[in-house]
């Protein structure tokens, strides 16, 4: 795997959060939880986010421990699916999408025909991943479906999330063990920068006209509760049903 530019996480070796390969799943539906056509909280510019439903790595303290559960969300056709986020990001005026969640990797097969479909229509991808690099590197070598998510990753982070690390110097990562790596030059420059002079991570709230608030973005548990306090409960989260019948429709 050639990696054009990176800051490279530090510490946390002895971590055994990530090591076990990914589970194989079809490609042909993709389990998701959320998609957004533009933000400017998940990576560099203004871009889409689509955050996948469920996770394997169970870092304690994730930032979205309800998506770990491979059951909920929406299931829908991926490649049909991936057309209309594409569209609806390039109307937005979205210059890529960042894959998030959950785990891009727990679905790396249905994760690389959406990444493909933003590759063709002229966007970057951003992934972000709690298994090492090193770790997919590997695997890819005998699974298909992790080469062709790598193939199709312009900008990468990666590593587990491990709270008694924390990093509040580089954007989008949350603790010192994780890289942010450029994979092709659409995002080298800023990787540089990153390495050299850090830079503050930013969070986004949305607050809708019916008062529901959603948050995407960074923030420690304890920060996170002190600004949305008496702002209501997060509806970014998979539980309403109705929500997800909504969003699932909306891409048919």
């Amino acid at each position: 795997m050639r990696v054009v530019a990176e800051s490279p996480g530090r510490g946390g070796s002895t971590s055994l959060l990530g090591t076990a390969a990914p589970p194989e799943v079809p490609e042909g539906e993709v389990r998701w939880s959320r998609f957004l056509a533009a933000t400017e909280a998940e990576g560099p510019g203004v871009r889409a986010a689509l955050w996948l439903q469920g996770c394997a790595v169970h870092c304690p303290g994730c930032f979205n421990p309800q998506l770990w559960a491979p059951r909920g969300g929406a299931l829908t056709p991926t490649a049909e699916t991936a057309r209309a986020w594409v569209d609806q990001a390039r109307s937005a005026g979205a210059a890529g999408v960042t894959l998030l969640g959950g785990e891009p990797f727990d679905q790396a097969g249905a994760s690389a025909v959406v990444a493909e479909a933003f590759r063709d229509g002229g966007l970057t991808v951003m992934t972000f991943s709690g298994y090492p690099l090193e770790r997919l590197t590997a695997w890819s070598a005998e699974r298909a479906d992790v080469a062709r998510l790598l193939a199709a990753t312009d900008l990468l982070c990666d590593g587990p999330y491990l709270q008694e690390m924390p990093d509040p110097h580089r954007p989008w990562i949350g603790s010192r063990n994780q890289g942010i790596r450029a994979l092709t030059d659409a995002h080298a420059d800023e990787v540089r920068a990153i390495a050299v002079h850090g830079r503050l991570d930013t969070l986004e709230i949305r607050i809708a006209r019916d008062g529901t608030v959603g948050v995407n973005g960074w923030a420690t548990d304890a920060a996170l509760a002190a600004l949305l306090d008496d702002l209501g409960a997060r509806a970014d989260r998979p539980g309403d049903m109705r929500d997800q019948q909504w969003k699932a429709e909306a891409v048919r």
